[in-house]
């Protein structure tokens, strides 16, 4: 008779096994801990990579930001820019439709004010001239937002390559008009004229409305998502499509409807982008906010109150990073290596709030 030998494996040093759910207060403590061991980690890289003070470096990125009064105001506009775009993802990515195409809707929102500003600008009264151009700007970002919504829904395309795609045709198309329609300064150069009249009015200093504009869109998100019917339906479709089938949700129409919402928030950040922070449009106005924004709203779990301080901490490092730049001569590969140090750390902190790493006892060999 054969004798039937048995494989002896031995146990892996550990398992990763899901958490159940975590106190609110351990989560953030996993991440205030992340960014603690990044900025160590990043001033280990800082000693190493140059003969700069550790101190003197995070010294000038916290005056990146606060340095004087006009610093404070530049970085609260571009945190609320980036929390709009933020905002305008969120319905989506809470339905599970993976909108990847943000940069573009802003675009598409930037292009429409401005090309309202320089065919009206001239022929009606200023309030007249700002609500055609916000509406202009919701309807062309909002169109741009349901395309690739209306092909998911009744085609089943796919979602993140659709709506990828059309950010390089927003960016061909506001080239084609700026060549098309002569808005350059001079023929051929790139420069674009800057526009002169529909620009938002000066409340206290030029960043305050737009901050004021994202507040309460961020207030509304919060309500809208948290304690309304369109809210929870979508919440549903993004625990599971055949549910919400099930309990009578029409699942197109809450993909639809979602998509022209968080279309029309992006128009709203193109309008702010023209009349109140460049007054131009160029195919590099959204500047990334639409991929940064990914992150953002990702980090907080798409709770819009806690994306303040997640936009907080993105804007703080870009504009710290840059006066490290200024102020050591340092060139932006550097800066490029910090932010990557930090992001690398928050993203690492989720991994541990929803895993956990179970060792094995002894060198216990299993049958």
């Amino acid at each position: 008779m054969n004798e039937v030998k048995t494989e002896k494996k031995r146990e892996p040093l550990f398992h990763i096994v899901k958490r159940n759910a975590i106190p609110f207060w351990k989560s953030w403590l996993f991440r205030v801990v992340a960014i603690v061991a990044a900025v160590v980690v990043c001033s280990v890289v800082t000693v190493i990579m140059t003969d700069l003070n550790p101190i003197s470096v995070w010294d000038a990125m916290f005056k990146g930001s606060f340095k004087n009064e006009m610093k404070t105001w530049w970085m609260l506009r571009e945190l609320a820019l980036l929390l709009g775009v933020s905002l305008a993802v969120t319905p989506a990515f809470k339905m599970r439709f993976w909108n990847c195409g943000a940069e573009g809707q802003v675009l598409m929102g930037a292009l429409c004010s401005y090309a309202t500003i320089m065919f009206c600008g001239d022929k009606m009264s200023y309030v007249p001239l700002m609500i055609v151009t916000l509406v202009a700007a919701l309807l062309g970002a909002a169109i741009w937002g349901v395309i690739p919504a209306i092909f998911f829904a009744f085609f089943k395309t796919n979602e993140t390559l659709f709506t990828l795609m059309m950010n390089y045709v927003a960016k061909g198309l506001i080239t084609f008009c700026v060549i098309f329609f002569a808005w350059e300064n001079v023929y051929g150069s790139g420069k674009v004229n800057f526009i002169s009249t529909g620009i938002l009015p000066m409340v206290y200093n030029n960043e305050f409305l737009i901050i004021l504009i994202i507040a309460i869109m961020t207030l509304f998100m919060y309500i809208y998502l948290n304690y309304t019917k369109q809210g929870y339906e979508i919440s549903v479709v993004g625990e599971s499509e055949n549910t919400a089938n099930y309990i009578g949700i029409n699942v197109k129409k809450v993909v639809i409807r979602t998509m022209l919402i968080s279309g029309a928030i992006c128009g709203i950040v193109g309008f702010l982008l023209v009349t109140g922070r460049d007054y131009v449009v160029s195919p590099e106005s959204a500047a990334g906010r639409g991929f940064t924004a990914i992150m953002v709203s990702w980090l907080a779990k798409f709770n819009p109150i806690f994306m303040i301080l997640t936009s907080f901490l993105v804007v703080f490092f870009q504009f710290g990073t840059e006066e490290i730049t200024k102020a050591f001569g340092l060139n932006e590969y550097f800066s490029d290596i910090l932010i990557g140090i930090v992001i690398l750390f928050i993203i690492g902190s989720e991994f541990f709030i929803n895993y956990r790493l179970k060792f094995r006892k002894g060198a216990k060999e299993v049958e």
